[in-house]
């Protein structure tokens, strides 16, 4: 009887040892993620903050130097699509001369929400004063970048005129 007794608690002194250590890895992979989303949560910030602020440099620090940034426009009038495309450099520039720092801060809007991620992948809405910006982000060298955007003018109702219908 000792013998089977022993050989139980053995069985559970593992069976909490592997309990234990799965809920320490667990929670350092927690940890790592909480670290990414903040990292991307900044990322975007200075990307949507920079541009109010004129600020140049926080802008460069969120955007990879390949970045294509994106608008299909469609006039309300006629109905045809427009296929508007900025790089990083011209996106720094626009903002070094001043970006939004025009807009009043009570309306400048700066909704961030991480709408998904995988590994070294995320894509981020911000929701900004006129506009919605869908951003593509990547981890690249270590440091969450932004490499790609999407983005659409918020037109309100009273303004957007229905595309002709064509017959």
């Amino acid at each position: 009887m000792s013998g089977d007794l022993y050989m139980l608690r053995t069985m559970i002194v593992i069976a909490f040892s592997v309990l234990l250590l799965a809920s320490s890895c667990l929670g350092q992979t927690s940890s790592v993620a909480d670290v990414d989303s903040d990292a991307i949560r900044t990322t975007a910030l200075n990307y949507i903050e920079g541009w109010y602020e004129g600020d140049a440099a926080r802008m460069e620090r969120a955007l990879h130097p390949e970045l294509a940034k994106r608008m299909i426009f469609t006039d309300p009038k006629t109905g045809h699509s427009q296929f508007n495309h900025m790089g990083a450099m011209q996106l720094v520039q626009n903002t070094r001369r001043g970006g939004g720092s025009k807009t009043p801060k009570e309306q400048q809007l700066k909704d961030v929400t991480i709408l998904d991620r995988f590994n070294n992948a995320a894509v981020v809405k911000i929701v900004a004063s006129t506009w919605i910006d869908y951003l593509e982000v990547a981890k690249f060298n270590g440091q969450w970048k932004i490499i790609n955007v999407l983005w659409e003018l918020k037109l309100s109702l009273e303004t957007a005129e229905p595309a002709p219908k064509k017959l």
